[in-house]
């Protein structure tokens, strides 16, 4: 084989993809046979991060990403008046006001979150560092009152329809992202000492009984568990109804307990690590 020949073949070879180390190859890693590949490097990565950090106790905050301060809440709902006024009989619009109203009612959650994230690291003396899904609304709340005192801030987003961006109070290089929504919550609560649930949606319900289904079969230590905002959680769930059809047992009415403020939050999980 003439020696042009013979380079001209082997250059093919070499830049043909069959020849990129596995590794390096992205294209491999997103077939559907790497699927298994994919999880366990979205379980690693956190994981290397957090240990090269010596971070092992955590306290998680799980909440809606859309509710606001109650200035940027009140302007919406404003705005959603306006728009209404120009069509009265548009549902759309009418609903549009109906959420805003909602909204602005829970605006006060977000400096209740704000004032938690604080507690948490000033109160377990940065024991403890703050976790949250890492998105806007009430996850950031929490991760800015603790990134604004000083401790450690973690935020683990996840790819969606509508990207949503990471919040600006996460510690740096402490902000992860994850395709899975399953390793997100396992690296969520695997190191998680406490829970505290502010008001949600469908991702904050989906987080919230999974911890409580993984307490109640004992694939979770008992941890507190605190749903923030009596008012809304008994509107929303009623677990002794559940009991009393049977499909719970009544001690699980018992895996979780309520509060109305940061600092009764605080208090729950100080009494359960007896921290002064």
């Amino acid at each position: 084989m003439k020696k042009q020949l013979r380079q001209k073949l082997q250059k093919q070879l070499t830049h043909s993809s069959s020849y990129l180390r596995a590794y390096e190859d992205v294209e491999l890693l997103r077939q559907p046979a790497l699927r298994s590949v994919r999880l366990q490097l979205e379980a690693l990565k956190p994981e290397l991060y957090l240990l090269a950090k010596d971070i092992s106790e955590t306290v998680v905050c799980f909440g809606s990403a859309r509710v606001q301060p109650k200035k940027e809440a009140k302007a919406k709902l404003a705005q959603a008046k306006k728009d209404l006024a120009k069509k009265p009989g548009d549902k759309k619009l009418q609903q549009a006001v109906l959420a805003a109203k909602g909204l602005l009612s829970l605006s006060k959650y977000y400096d209740i979150g704000r004032e938690l994230g604080k507690l948490i690291v000033t109160k377990s003396k940065k024991r403890f560092a703050v976790i949250t899904g890492g998105g806007p609304g009430l996850m950031e709340a929490a991760n800015r009152g603790a990134y604004e005192n000083g401790g450690i801030s973690i935020g683990m987003n996840i790819t969606l329809p509508h990207e949503q961006e990471p919040n600006p109070y996460i510690t740096p290089n402490m902000a992860f992202l994850f395709h899975y929504f399953s390793v997100r919550k396992m690296h969520l609560v695997m190191r998680a000492k406490a829970v505290v649930v502010l008001p949600g949606g469908f991702g904050t319900f989906d987080e919230m009984f999974e911890l409580l289904t993984l307490v109640q079969t004992g694939k979770k230590e008992r941890i507190p568990i605190i749903l923030l905002g009596k008012n809304f959680w008994s509107q929303v769930i009623n677990v002794k109804v559940l009991a009393e059809y049977g499909v719970i047992h009544p001690d699980d009415t018992k895996v979780f307990q309520m509060a109305d403020t940061a600092q009764e939050a605080w208090n729950i999980i100080a009494k359960f690590y007896k921290i002064k």
